[in-house]
């Protein structure tokens, strides 16, 4: 193979950059994996917290499962099957009316099913962050992207200015990479500096995100009070979703485990009082307060649990998609690829394809080789 596409840098390792990792080292390119965070999968990670008795627990506290509707992401779920790194969540999904107090189920014959990694949604990026040909570098930040237009190649820099390495083409698949809400939150400007990319740099200036606060629950005794393991709620101006993460296949049962998801309107709220920056831990436990005593009031009479944590999404899940025909943004004179949700469609499947889209235009180099 030549030269001229022989080392690739991933930035994020999301559902949509592990996809395109995987896919390019798969085709013989020599991928390196950057990620700030300890672990893979964005919003399909797992959290572990420890309860104040000791007590290990493990929140899917992002995307709680996917559906699949295209071909190529049907063959990669079978795939992920037959590797126990995802199963079909067979339960019983409904709506709760506030208004009305009660529940009602949303199962449709012939409904696509649900799936969920096991035994937690960060099983599939982990294994493909691990696949032959990928280098992961987790809790490293990628503080600097720049083109060496001498040596036809980019160098990336570490938020202390050490080098990272010089490769010949780059995967941003974090929207945030390049967005002017990365300097709001972090106070640093951008990785990704889009003058480089001027074709790109007007679609990608402001991708329209939704918030969210998630609220992790743990109990002692199952919620029997409750008909279904998911279901949104209506007429809440705080509370949009809760689902029981025990009750998925191939996570543990020891605790019943709940997660909660907020409104759009309630997050923004929130961040228009305490801005974007990371949330205090006084922040957090105000969030948990107001949000369990939505829950309370709705009526559900349930056990006060025994752990609640809140997490923030500030930017996580995209409001509309921007490249929908290509699935990706590409600019082939200096090898960059930008793909995620936020391409396709605003869901897992939507990261997928466009990590795989990314990948099939360095493909393309490779074949006119």
């Amino acid at each position: 193979m030549s030269s001229v596409l022989s080392k690739v840098a991933v930035v994020g390792s999301g559902i949509s950059g592990a996809v395109c990792a995987w896919s390019l080292a798969r085709n013989g390119v020599s991928v390196t994996l950057f990620e700030s965070a300890r672990g893979p999968g964005g919003r399909m990670s797992q959290r572990r917290e420890i309860a104040e008795d000791g007590k290990e627990l493990h929140f899917d506290h992002g995307a709680p499962y996917f559906t699949v509707s295209s071909p190529e992401v049907s063959s990669l779920v079978r795939e992920w099957e037959s590797k126990n790194l995802c199963a079909e969540w067979k339960e019983s999904f409904g709506i709760f009316d506030c208004f009305s107090n009660q529940f009602t189920s949303i199962e449709q014959e012939g409904a696509s099913g649900r799936y969920v990694g096991t035994p937690g949604m960060n099983s599939i990026c982990k294994a493909l962050c691990h696949e032959p040909g990928v280098e992961s570098k987790f809790g490293v930040s990628v503080g600097r992207m720049e083109w060496l237009e001498r040596d036809n190649s980019w160098l990336l820099l570490g938020t202390d200015g050490q080098s990272l390495g010089q490769f010949e083409g780059i995967v941003a698949s974090d929207k945030n990479i390049v967005s002017p809400r990365f300097t709001s939150v972090t106070g640093r400007v951008p990785p990704l500096d889009l003058s480089l990319v001027p074709d790109l740099a007007v679609m990608l200036q402001n991708i329209p995100v939704i918030p969210c606060f998630a609220l992790m629950l743990a109990f002692e005794q199952p919620l029997s009070m409750i008909p279904f393991k998911g279901f949104s709620i209506k007429n809440s101006k705080v509370l949009s979703w809760a689902y029981c993460d025990s009750s998925k296949p191939g996570h543990s049962s020891a605790s019943e485990r709940w997660i909660l998801h907020s409104t759009k309107e309630y997050a923004e709220r929130v961040i228009a009082e305490y801005g974007l920056q990371k949330p205090s831990d006084a922040t957090l436990k105000k969030v948990v307060e107001e949000l369990y005593q939505e829950l309370q009031s709705i009526g559900l009479n349930m056990p006060r649990p025994f752990f609640m944590k809140a997490h923030r999404w500030g930017s996580a899940f995209p409001a509309a998609s921007i490249a929908r025909e290509e699935k990706c943004f590409w600019d082939g004179s200096k090898r960059v690829a930008i793909c995620g949700d936020f391409c396709v469609s605003p869901n897992i499947e939507g990261a997928i394809l466009s990590g795989l889209a990314a990948a099939s235009k360095f493909q393309q180099i490779l074949s006119y080789l």
